[in-house]
């Protein structure tokens, strides 16, 4: 059974750094050892306020020069940041380890040619980050659960050789520490988080894919030829749950395996194989709690501040966005499915980055998203414009994906009105009444009346009754058009000439149908009231919320 485990905390700077590190991360100055439950990961955005969950690492994407580094820190010092992550090399002549003991904020570099992407997801899920609730430690092997990174140190550490943990894809699902010491493909499958596509075609024309899932033993794959590429050989085992493939266990070797290293080698895959399903299980498990958790806070009843105080959420205003699809998106209710899930995943990454005490859930065909927001309302609705309008730009117009904004919840019982509307602002623009992607509710608030107008006009089946009933009669028996002439009158605020070319008509006929108009459906046009409820009665008739 696998006894080692690493000795630091699994959310401290030092853990990262021996998960993560000389293959992707260097400690340049500072002690890592300072902080020991890093708060999250913070992304830097120097044209936009910056809002840090508490001793976060901060990844300082384009800070280039100790200039801006050294600035940067200082400002981080601010937000009691952790560490500050810039891309390698450094060179700073000794300046900036002065401004790193001042401000006691770890300096770390990144890797050339290694993705920022990448590394915030890393570092995510080397944190736990977006747990709720409190989860109780548990262990399988002597290693925490689902701790995949932790096991693959382990397994490293029993056969002296650099090891990844892939699913069946070969996505690197956790890696051990020592990368640096396998191969320049290893290096570029850590960096890339994926195996290269180039060696995935070799393995597949040697059939070592093909070995890896009906055998139960260890594949030994010979040092790989391409070009002037110099690789390790590799052993590879299965990773099983029964019959089902789960991935596998990759070990770059210098020398071969002894027997006893074999014999643990198959042992291990058994026990990756239960980290894998527990943190399967768990993760599938977090996203029904956190539902619950959003669906119970937006209900905005008595365990709406339960819910709120589990997601760290209870002390703040807060407001609610509903992202939805607009119909038509195919006839494949799986794919739509997945659509809504996909997105719903999308919207809570982004949202993480510039708050990440957001909180998203997918509840039936609408994601959820409960956002944070300062105590002013107004630069609260702009702020969570902003932040949804990057979000549509960056999905794609593909996507077609609305989102509504609801109203500002300053205490936990507002959070319903929130949802409401938020709910309201998105039926508006699933209407088809906009053709923007994105709006909040103070600025489709008629829009969203009138729907709910025709709501209650089909539900209680009205019909047309007065002036406009007369006119629609009188066109249905004569063949007129003194309906739509009304229409184009009033769009067009009472100017004949541009409401005639509206219907492509002479100015002189139009005048002559408008007086028609007004003795035919016995209606003062000169009146501001009888306008108003023609219009409207128009609207909802152009809507289909009363029948002719």
């Amino acid at each position: 059974m696998i006894r080692h485990m690493s000795t630091h905390p699994a959310r401290s700077l030092s853990r990262v750094l021996e998960d993560l590190g000389s293959t992707l991360l260097d400690l340049v100055h500072g002690d890592a050892g300072r902080v020991v439950e890093i708060g999250g990961v913070g992304i830097h955005d120097p044209h936009d306020e910056q809002h840090y969950p508490p001793h976060a690492i901060v990844l300082g994407n384009g800070v280039h020069g100790a200039a801006n580094i050294a600035e940067l820190l200082r400002d981080l010092k601010d937000h009691d940041a952790a560490a500050l992550v810039v891309r390698g090399p450094i060179e700073d002549g000794g300046h900036l380890e002065q401004v790193v003991a001042e401000t006691r904020v770890a300096l770390l570099a990144l890797t050339r040619g290694a993705s920022w992407a990448q590394l915030a997801a890393m570092l995510r899920t080397l944190l736990s980050e977006g747990d709720v609730g409190e989860a109780e430690e548990h262990t399988l092997g002597g290693v925490p659960s689902g701790d995949l990174f932790a096991l693959a140190n382990a397994i490293a550490t029993l056969l002296d050789a650099p090891v990844t943990i892939e699913d069946r894809r070969s996505k690197i699902l956790a890696f051990s520490g020592g990368q640096d010491a396998a191969d320049a493909p290893r290096v570029e499958s850590i960096l890339a988080r994926q195996v290269p596509e180039r060696y995935l075609r070799l393995h597949e024309e040697h059939g070592v894919f093909k070995e890896l899932y009906r055998s139960g033993g260890l594949v030994h794959v010979p040092a790989p030829t391409l070009g002037d590429e110099v690789a390790l050989p590799r052993v590879a085992v299965a990773v099983r749950a029964g019959d089902e493939f789960l991935g596998s266990v990759w070990a770059a070797l210098r020398e071969p395996l002894t027997r006893e290293r074999e014999a643990a080698f198959l042992e291990a895959a058994k026990l990756v194989a239960l980290h894998m399903l527990r943190f399967r299980a768990g993760t599938d498990a977090e996203h029904r709690l956190r539902a619950d958790l959003v669906a119970t806070a937006l209900e905005g009843g008595a365990g709406a501040i339960a819910a709120l105080g589990r997601l760290g959420l209870v002390d703040e205003p807060t407001l609610v966005m509903a992202l939805g699809l607009p119909p038509g998106q195919g006839d494949d209710h799986a794919h739509v499915t997945a659509e809504h899930h996909r997105l719903a995943a999308a919207l809570a990454v982004h949202l993480s980055a510039v708050q990440p005490r957001s909180a998203v859930a997918l509840l039936g065909d609408v994601a959820y998203a409960l956002f944070p927001v300062p105590d002013d309302a107004a630069r609260a609705g702009e702020r969570a414009v902003q932040v949804a309008a990057n979000f549509l730009q960056r999905t794609g117009e593909r996507a077609g994906a609305v989102i509504g904004i609801g109203s500002v919840a300053s205490e936990p019982a507002a959070l319903a009105r929130s949802r409401a509307n938020a709910d309201r602002a998105l039926r508006v623009l699933l209407s088809g009444r906009s053709a923007e992607r994105l709006a909040a509710i103070a600025d489709v608030y008629v829009d969203a009346l009138l729907l709910e107008m025709r709501d209650l006009a089909i539900s209680n089946r009205d019909e047309l009754s007065g002036p406009l009933a007369r006119l629609a009669a009188y066109d249905a028996k004569h063949n007129a058009h003194l309906v739509e002439t009304l229409r184009a009158w009033l769009d067009a605020f009472g100017d004949v000439i541009a409401a005639s070319a509206s219907v492509f008509v002479h100015p002189n006929t139009f005048r002559y149908r408008i007086r028609r108009v007004a003795e035919v459906g016995q209606i003062d046009l000169q009146d501001p009231a009888a306008r108003f409820a023609a219009m409207l009665q128009l609207r909802l008739m152009h809507d289909g919320g009363v029948r002719a």
